[in-house]
């Protein structure tokens, strides 16, 4: 089976990575799973080697055997956050012979592609939080609005990796007496079957307990806002604000504060459509942006790349609606 009229559609994120083989008419082929991608950690070309794995497997289930080489590669990448990182990473994927050509983006793009309309000029903006937080933005002729989102260093604020820690701040302040009483002080240590703050700072500190877990604390902190804890609320409406100060900002550079387009939310936070959380961003979106459309987006951030790869080949109608159909 020939593979060279496909498109290579790649989603890797902080969290996790998938691959998808579409054919021209919108057909998905093959696709697989596998972890997250982080060339800031492992560099450039470790990162990209291990999307070869998954490339193999999603190949497999297409029914094809040896060297994989398609029409296109559309990689919609975590950690793509500068003009470097988008070349270097473009680099190393081409080395790989994987595509005839290769085009890579930071993963924002594929959420924002997911959420817009197949037909007409796109136009939009999209805020992902899930591990991170980032925002990404289109106009009319092809502009785009972007932020480095590469964590403090950049002014960036919330994710779930970011109130996962604010969560631990609040709660061991409160258990010590510097900081004002939360209920997360002892929601959290009960979470880890661990009697209190000193032993659950202790078993992060030491490894006891690993601190990839951290990231169960954040669904924790939004059952906890929702019962009514002041601390777990203030955090939740600040991510709210962040969220919507990062749109509001991406649409005013792309003179869209005044346009009916949408505004896509994604990424494990915001998909999860936390009442607290969800109702804010939408009360705020309105105040500041009151013609945009909110978009949430629950489907898998790959569909995005694959629709790319879809426009990159002048698809038709129907292959996009078989693309969309694949991953509802």
């Amino acid at each position: 089976m020939g593979l060279s009229d496909t498109a290579l559609a790649i989603d890797a994120g902080n969290s996790k990575t998938d691959v998808a083989l579409v054919a021209a008419d919108g057909t998905v082929l093959g696709a697989a799973r596998g972890g997250g991608f982080q060339p800031q950690r492992t560099g450039a070309g470790q990162a990209v080697a291990g999307l070869g794995p998954l490339l193999a497997e999603a190949a497999a289930r297409a029914g094809h055997t040896g060297p994989v080489r398609v029409g296109h590669v559309q990689a919609c990448l975590a950690n793509a956050d500068l003009p470097v990182e988008e070349e270097r990473l473009t680099t190393e994927i081409e080395a790989h012979g994987w595509g005839r050509t290769v085009t890579v983006a930071n993963d924002t793009f594929a959420l924002l592609r997911a959420g817009l309309p197949d037909e007409g000029e796109p136009a939009g903006v999209a805020v992902v939080c899930g591990a991170g937080i980032n925002c990404a933005g289109l106009a009319p002729g092809g502009r785009t609005a972007r932020f480095p989102a590469i964590g403090r260093l950049s002014g960036d604020w919330g994710g779930g990796g970011h109130l996962a820690s604010e969560a631990l701040w609040w709660a061991a302040r409160a258990d010590d007496g510097r900081g004002v009483p939360t209920e997360l002080a002892h929601a959290l240590p009960a979470h880890f079957g661990l009697p209190g703050m000193p032993a659950l700072i202790e078993a992060l500190h030491l490894g006891t307990v690993d601190e990839g877990r951290q990231y169960e604390i954040t669904p924790l902190l939004f059952a906890v806002a929702a019962a009514g804890d002041a601390v777990a609320r203030a955090l939740v409406a600040r991510q709210a604000e962040e969220v919507v100060t990062m749109a509001s900002v991406a649409l005013a550079r792309l003179d869209l504060l005044e346009s009916p387009v949408p505004v896509v939310l994604g990424g494990g936070v915001l998909a999860a459509r936390h009442p607290l959380l969800h109702d804010r961003v939408v009360e705020l979106l309105s105040e500041r942006a009151p013609k945009a459309v909110p978009v949430v987006v629950t489907a898998r951030p790959v569909l995005g790349a694959a629709l790319l790869g879809l426009d990159r080949a002048s698809a038709p109608a129907p292959a996009y609606a078989r693309l969309r159909s694949h991953f509802a």
